[in-house]
């Protein structure tokens, strides 16, 4: 155990999740500082232990998700497995699992199973759809996440089909929506001495995401489609493209376009087609090839340096070799951090997201290699010697 004292140093994690949603959410405890001990299959593990890319055998999106856990495997199917895994929840604070609906119930392993063992257990589901409603049963995975939420439909350009984002968004907010519900169930056992079940879907996830895209249809009864990188309510807020690549220009106000017409010197922009918001938004189609012609003239960095310096808000669209490198970014906020594997070598992760002023969230431990701490963790919870432990392994059951 790593004698690091985070915010959340003293809380007890076992994690079932695989692949994403749910290892992201006890990515998100380990960073602050709970002990996560990631439960896995015998044999098999993780499912993105086999996901691309590879180093040296070894999967970069397993050992960015799996980073500060310990790991263990342990066969939930057998008697033996069901019945240690039940003496660990007596001693832990938080479950974690993003199995199907019901999966967990078969085992005999479900919140109401675990509560009778550990009435304070905080319980974290995630799952497509949730654990109740008509589609609770159906698979869910990030694309549909993603599709039933309508976010595809409004991600895009007019003449594209939906497009999905380049990352498996839903499965992040659904990790995210679970860590936020886990706290919150988290503070209020501390107040009660009750523990409770947080039921996140992924497609509830992204619902939430939507905010103003929903509120559009529910208020005006207008079905949003897609229109690019511009925003429904402000204009010019879009992206503009630069003689090396792209650049954002988010003029939230008619001060701040007032602004970009100094800073262009731009004829124009004059017209009482754009002398104020309502008007621009309106006329975005006939603005937008205007300031073009002057972004198409100068580089994404001179741009962004001349709108900051009169206070307009620009940033460029950065390549993500440009974002590993900012002195912002990845320096100063530390969003990227080496560590060591055992088998991978040097890698990269991503760094955590939330800052605190007087305990940091780090990256202190690489994944663990499948079982690696099976001896470490059953000496801890049972004073297990090596010989248990060998007939343990050997019996199937780690």
């Amino acid at each position: 155990m790593s004698s690091y004292s985070g915010v959340l140093s003293g809380v007890k994690v076992l994690d079932l999740t695989r692949v994403l949603a749910g290892p992201y959410c006890g990515m998100l405890l380990a960073d602050m500082g709970a002990d996560v001990i990631k439960i896995e299959m015998p044999g098999k593990g993780d499912d993105s232990r086999a996901n691309a890319p590879q180093v040296n055998g070894e999967s970069a999106y397993f050992m960015n998700l799996n980073r500060n856990k310990r790991g263990i495997t342990l066969n939930l199917k057998s008697d033996k497995g069901k019945q240690l895994f039940l003496e660990m929840v007596k001693t832990s604070d938080i479950v974690l699992e993003n199995y199907r609906p019901g999966v967990m119930r078969k085992l005999g392993l479900d919140y109401e199973d675990l509560k009778k063992v550990n009435p304070a257990i905080v319980y974290g589901a995630v799952s497509g759809f949730g654990h109740y409603g008509p589609y609770s049963q159906r698979a869910g995975y990030d694309i549909i996440g993603q599709a039933m939420s309508g976010l595809m439909s409004t991600t895009g350009w007019p003449d594209s089909p939906p497009t999905r984002t380049g990352t498996a968004i839903a499965d992040v907010a659904g990790g995210m929506s679970c860590a936020i519900g886990i706290l919150a169930a988290y503070i209020n056992r501390l107040k009660t001495g009750i523990g409770d079940k947080v039921d996140i879907s992924l497609v509830d996830s992204m619902v939430s995401s939507l905010e103003i895209i929903n509120m559009i249809y529910l208020c005006s009864g207008r079905i949003p489609t897609r229109i690019g990188n511009r925003y429904e309510a402000i204009y010019p807020y879009d992206s503009f493209k630069a003689a090396n690549g792209f650049v954002i220009i988010a003029c939230g106000n008619d001060k701040l376009f007032n602004l970009l017409k100094e800073v262009l010197k731009i004829d124009a922009l004059e017209d009482e087609r754009f002398s104020n918001n309502i008007k621009r938004v309106e006329n975005h189609a006939v603005l937008k090839p205007i300031i073009e012609n002057w972004t198409q003239t100068k580089n994404i960095d001179e741009i962004v340096d001349l709108l900051l310096k009169v206070g307009i808000p620009s940033a460029p669209i950065n390549t993500i070799d440009r974002v590993t490198k900012d002195p912002h970014i990845a320096v100063a906020r530390e969003m990227f951090i080496e560590t060591v594997h055992p088998v991978a070598g040097k890698i990269t992760l991503t760094g955590n997201q939330i800052k605190f002023t007087n305990k940091k969230t780090s990256i202190r431990s690489p994944a663990p290699l499948l079982g690696q701490h099976n001896a470490e963790v059953l000496k801890e919870f049972f004073n297990f010697d090596d010989a248990t432990i060998e007939e343990l392994k050997n019996n199937g059951i780690l």
